[in-house]
């Protein structure tokens, strides 16, 4: 008996033990990830840095956003009634979504089965079975 209770007492401080560790592991692997993403961040922008100092890159980009031109080439703008310019902003915009069939659900298609199965044909009264037969065996 002795000996049940001093195991019990270890398999209970080895218990809260092994939760902080696995508390502490989980907090571990939270942090891993969170580098991970970081470095994928700082590579990302380190990337970016990159093309900046590329003379191409940069004449692309005054093209793309101010609108320069190079010399000796003539950059046209349609100006609108307002002053503005009118056309290609240099952004894309999100595509309009494609009109979709509206199809209804499953379940509804099924429903709609049962229903047509029930109103089927229009049967007179003499032909239909009857609802309830009584105990002398007459319907109603």
């Amino acid at each position: 008996m002795l000996l049940f209770v001093v195991l019990a007492m270890l398999l209970v401080s080895y218990a809260s033990s092994m939760r902080a560790w696995l508390d502490q592991r989980a907090h571990i692997d939270s942090l891993e990830q969170q580098i991970a993403a970081d470095r994928a961040s700082v590579e990302r922008l380190t990337n970016e840095k990159r093309r900046w100092n590329d003379p191409a890159y940069v004449k692309a980009q005054a093209r793309e956003r101010f609108g320069y031109v190079l010399p000796g080439t003539v950059g046209y703008r349609v100006i609108g009634e307002d002053g503005e310019p009118l056309g290609g902003t240099g952004e894309l915009s999100e595509p309009t979504p494609a009109v979709e069939e509206q199809v209804p659900p499953w379940w509804d298609q099924a429903w709609g089965s049962v229903e047509a199965a029930g109103a089927g044909s229009e049967e007179s009264e003499e032909e239909s079975p009857a609802r309830f037969i009584g105990p002398t065996g007459q319907t109603r």
